[in-house]
């Protein structure tokens, strides 16, 4: 089956539609960060166990910026319906309802690779960029499903801080600050061939339940591969 067409209709959510830090904060101390992920896995996939090579993929997902403490999900609680479906079918919606009552805070969906004009993962090569604007404090978290998988998902818990101890927005590469999880809700089959999985299930939410609770995927070797499949980086833009 070709890659393309593996992929087709692989997550529900395609249906959903530095500076220098005096040049950069506009008259409400608002600054604005541009935000890059790649995919930087290799374009040859990775192996299965029977050989089969598969291709790394990135879901759509979810981002949000605050400045208190945010709890989408707890290592050793199970998860939240929003984030089960992010988890298991890259559909970040469920997590963004969940924000909605938080008026003081911003927060969005990235769903379109880099280049494309409809939503879909991102393959070896692809890129999602977005912008968000944040105040002195404020910290970016982002959740994003690992695409040939039952329900894992990358998170940076603890949020990337968008400004210094001094007040000033920072720029870099933030890819160690992300952890896979396992959501606990389905249960597993070995990545890129399960059937249950994104790219070969009939439809979302179909997979055997696991009633687990969320964990890191410390048992995984994909556990200590993130910087070798993606990227994350942010970066000040210019005065809004």
């Amino acid at each position: 089956m070709q890659r393309t067409k593996l992929f087709v209709g692989l997550f529900v959510i395609a249906a959903l539609s530095g500076a220098q830090f005096n040049n950069s904060v506009n008259a409400n101390g608002d600054t604005k960060f541009n935000v890059r992920i790649e995919n930087i896995s290799s374009p040859e996939g990775q192996a299965a166990s029977d050989s089969t090579k598969w291709p790394f993929a990135l879901s759509p997902g979810m981002w949000v910026v605050y400045d208190k403490n945010l709890t989408l999900f707890k290592d050793g609680k199970p998860a939240a319906s929003g984030l089960e479906a992010q988890a298991e079918d890259g559909n970040p919606e469920g997590l963004i309802k969940m924000l909605e009552s938080e008026h003081h805070l911003g927060h969005g969906i990235f769903n379109t690779p880099l280049g494309a004009s409809n939503p879909a993962p991102i393959l070896p090569g692809g890129v999602y960029e977005f912008t968000v604007t944040a105040k002195r404090g404020m910290k970016l978290m982002i959740v994003t499903m690992f695409g040939q998988f039952n329900d894992w998902f990358y998170a940076n818990e603890k949020g990337i801080e968008l400004f210094d101890k001094n007040g000033r927005p920072v720029s870099g590469d933030f890819t160690s600050k992300f952890a896979l999880y396992d959501a606990g809700t389905e249960k597993n089959q070995e990545p890129g061939v399960g059937t249950d999985q994104a790219p070969r299930q009939k439809s979302a939410n179909t997979g055997e339940s696991e009633n687990g609770v969320v964990h890191k995927a410390k048992d995984s070797i994909f556990y200590t591969k993130t910087g070798q499949l993606f990227r994350v980086t942010v970066t000040v833009a210019d005065v809004m």
